[in-house]
């Protein structure tokens, strides 16, 4: 049951990026495979925002799941 749960919050935090981010696709958040930088990197490419901001939104993001 906890794999279903992980899964449930995984799915949700990517939603939320895809939400926050409108130019990142699933294809990017599925492609960085759990690394946080390279979604990071993603991220930047696509929105030209600066990583701290980035990176804080992410942690938010995380938080509220």
């Amino acid at each position: 049951m906890g794999d279903l749960k992980q899964e449930g919050m995984t799915d949700q935090f990517k939603g939320k990026v895809r939400s926050t981010w409108g130019d990142v696709t699933d294809d990017d958040v599925q492609s960085s495979k759990g690394n946080m930088e390279q979604l990071i990197g993603k991220i930047k490419e696509k929105t030209g925002e600066a990583e701290d901001d980035i990176r804080k939104q992410l942690d938010k993001l995380r938080d509220d799941n």
